[in-house]
């Protein structure tokens, strides 16, 4: 098995409070190397404390927020005083960047089935934006923690076409098929009628199958019918799905794809044209 694979491996196999003890004793020589030189900001947690995306200092995080903040208005057009949810808010990374961004009449929700997430951005930035509110929801997830909550059968607790834009940031990458489909019937219960949604995914198609299957780093060894998986136990380790079965899930749900841009996980060589790592998938209601 190549090295790439076998540590990734190790990782996806560990118990998840010692993957947290183990990026934490990672992290703390740097973390507090920034405590001490003052390179931490009061709205971005320390790199040990970041268990979503690759752990950065407090420039690169805000960064990363942001440009995840232009890609909501430039492919879903979101304004300041629109309603949003944040369908696995994390550890606020979005958040954070939405909160210079959304007026008072704008309102954001977010949640996560991380509860350490949760309670960081609701003591850092509920705090200081009471327009902004995170929900823990204790969901199982084989990558993140050991709850007993089924997010197939999980609805979410808002009203009825109660946001103008949905969005989720690295999050169906990190679910079973049949979680990604309930989560798509209720995107569609909560979002209005003209509303937007802007998710991420690893998308394949017949053309790039065999490639993104064999290549000799993040690859898909793991087939079953419209998806592959990069680890057969763990099973929301990262999942590619077939751009056909996409858009099958979607029309049962009645929603459609909008667009689709392509990222450059999958590129032999990266396409610098592209804007983000992962495809993005932009969607609405059927009328």
């Amino acid at each position: 098995m190549r090295k790439s694979n076998t540590l990734r491996n190790l990782w996806y196999n560990l118990p998840t409070k010692q993957k947290y003890i183990v990026r934490k004793l990672y992290y703390f020589p740097i973390d507090l190397w920034d405590k001490l030189t003052g390179k931490t900001n009061k709205y971005v947690p320390s790199r040990g404390s970041i268990y979503t995306g690759s752990p950065s200092g407090a420039e690169k995080f805000l960064k990363q927020g942001e440009q995840q903040l232009q890609l909501l208005t430039t492919y879903i057009n979101l304004k300041p005083t629109d309603s949003v949810l944040d369908i696995g808010s994390g550890i606020g990374r979005t958040a954070i960047a939405l909160s210079k961004y959304l007026n008072k009449t704008g309102s954001y929700d977010g949640f996560d089935v991380v509860e350490k997430g949760v309670n960081w951005c609701n003591s850092k930035i509920n705090k200081d934006f009471p327009n902004f509110n995170f929900k823990y929801i204790p969901l199982f997830n084989d990558l993140y923690n050991n709850n007993i909550g089924k997010a197939e059968e999980f609805q979410f607790p808002y009203q009825v076409n109660s946001f103008d834009k949905i969005f989720t940031f690295s999050v169906f990458t990190h679910m079973q098929i049949k979680e990604i489909s309930n989560y798509f019937a209720e995107i569609h219960k909560t979002l209005k009628p003209n509303g937007k949604c802007l998710s991420t995914f690893f998308l394949y198609d017949n053309e790039n199958e065999d490639y993104i299957a064999n290549r000799e780093l993040f690859n898909f060894p793991v087939k079953f019918d419209g998806y592959r998986l990069m680890n057969e136990t763990v099973t929301s380790g990262n999942i590619a799905i077939h751009k056909t079965m996409l858009e099958t899930m979607l029309d049962e749900h009645n929603l459609k794809i909008d667009s689709i841009i392509d990222g450059f996980w999958k590129d032999k060589l990266r396409d610098t044209t592209k804007v983000e790592y992962q495809d993005i998938v932009i969607f609405s209601k059927k009328r």
